[in-house]
């Protein structure tokens, strides 16, 4: 027999009554967390713009935010939460190590691309 689905949210912090309400909390949720992004990607706060680990606080926010977004829709909309630990720990895990592989390169490739056009070289050699 399925076993029944957790209706709680932020690790227990919400619960709800009904599946019906819980989607409606996690649509909520990730509404706010869209929401923070787009004002903070109209506005640009110049308070966020100083340097942290090699690029603005503000894209730091928004690749934060976003793989919060991502965690969310999976965990509660792909039912992740339901699953075994070690599905869980292989889904999330891989995802992860591919994330920070994927910033690594872009801020290599970007730093890369940045100084060549600093230093008014550039070579179209593909």
């Amino acid at each position: 027999m399925a076993e029944a689905h957790k209706l709680e949210i932020l690790r227990g912090l919400i619960k709800f009554k009904s599946n019906t309400s819980k989607i409606w909390g996690v649509l909520i949720l990730l509404t706010i967390i869209t929401l923070v992004e787009v004002v903070l990607g109209i506005y640009k706060p110049e308070a966020l713009k100083a340097k942290l680990l090699g690029m603005k606080a503000l894209n730091w926010i928004f690749i934060i935010l976003t793989i919060v977004k991502a965690y969310y829709i999976t965990w509660d909309f792909m039912h992740m939460r339901d699953e075994t630990a070690s599905l869980r720990r292989m889904v999330v895990w891989t995802a992860v190590f591919l994330i920070c592989y994927l910033v690594f390169i872009l801020l290599q490739e970007g730093g890369y691309i940045q100084r060549i056009y600093e230093s008014g070289f550039i070579k179209r050699d593909f």
